[in-house]
């Protein structure tokens, strides 16, 4: 779904974690990462066939050497 606010293009995707609505700016890239305004789910945007799919971005953790 593509949103129109001004001259900046968005396109709209729903959160994987909490149903909330996502734009995505038109210009964006795959690898790019996305966060959600409400949850704060972060997002990694691969190519998929209809545009970008939105798939969990890895998060890497502290290693403390133990």
């Amino acid at each position: 779904m593509i949103n129109r606010e001004g001259n900046q293009r968005k396109i709209m995707s729903k959160c994987q974690e909490c149903d909330a609505d996502m734009s995505i700016p038109q210009d964006a890239v795959e690898g790019e990462i996305v966060t959600c305004p409400e949850c704060g789910s972060s997002f990694e945007l691969s190519k998929g066939t209809n545009g970008f799919q939105l798939k969990p971005a890895q998060t890497v953790g502290e290693d403390w050497g133990q």
